[in-house]
């Protein structure tokens, strides 16, 4: 059985692969020998003939891996839409049966993996196939990349509450500040009541960075993370 961590989102743009970053720094602090996979990535950026996913190539540096980007990033678009309506525009399909491969084998290859998402866990990635479905299909427990602001009780608990009645295991959130903090009663309330209101334990909040490469993520993450939630989760 595989071990390791899903990173999703509230929604895009909540800090994911920053997060998922922040993991691996944690699992390789624990002695884990970690492999990173973001099955599928869209808005990438067309060099030559090459289509580069930004966020898997961020994942495989900061893991220090060798992997090739292809089992990092099986599935790439370079349409910055949801899968589903990139693979249509550009003619092709979402590989799941490669996807499934692909994590198979890296699965084999790692001791732990670490799975960034995209979006959050409704994006579409074939009609009746969404990214809650590739979770239940890796067996991964899931951690939940929350904002701070206001809207996030909502964006949360919805989020968590459906991976729950999916049958999906949440390991827990971690509530990141993807920009600046506004520091206003919202984000002062939120901290101490979705903790109190979760279903799940808060693995961290982590703080914004200006600048994220791997020394202020594994700094931060260090010093933010609940170290023992994810030596208990794995």
């Amino acid at each position: 059985m595989s071990r390791g961590f899903f990173i999703t989102g509230t929604d895009t743009g909540v800090g994911k692969t920053v997060i998922a970053g922040a993991v691996i720094c944690v699992l390789r602090s624990l002695g884990f020998h970690t492999g990173v996979m973001k099955p599928v990535e869209s808005g990438c950026a067309l060099i030559g003939d090459l289509l580069v996913p930004h966020d898997g190539t961020f994942l495989r540096q900061i893991a220090h891996v060798e992997d090739q980007m292809s089992d990092i990033t099986p599935s790439v678009f370079q349409s910055p839409l949801a899968p589903m309506t990139a693979a249509e525009k550009e003619k092709t399909d979402v590989d799941l049966l490669q996807i499934k491969r692909v994590f198979a084998r890296m699965s084999d290859k790692y001791g732990t993996l670490v799975v960034e998402g995209i979006g959050g866990l409704m994006v579409p990635f074939k009609k009746d196939y969404y990214a809650l479905d590739l979770v239940r299909d890796f067996g991964l427990p899931l951690i939940v990349t929350a904002r701070p602001g206001l809207g996030t009780i909502n964006h949360t608990l919805l989020t968590v509450n459906t991976a729950l009645r999916e049958g999906l295991k949440v390991a827990g959130v971690v509530i990141n500040y993807a920009s600046p903090a506004l520091n206003d009663l919202a984000e002062q309330t939120n901290l101490t009541l979705l903790p109190r209101i979760l279903p799940v334990p808060i693995a961290g909040v982590f703080p914004y960075l200006e600048h994220p490469d791997e020394e202020s993520i594994s700094s931060a993450a260090m010093a933010n993370l609940n170290i023992n939630f994810f030596r208990e989760n794995l």
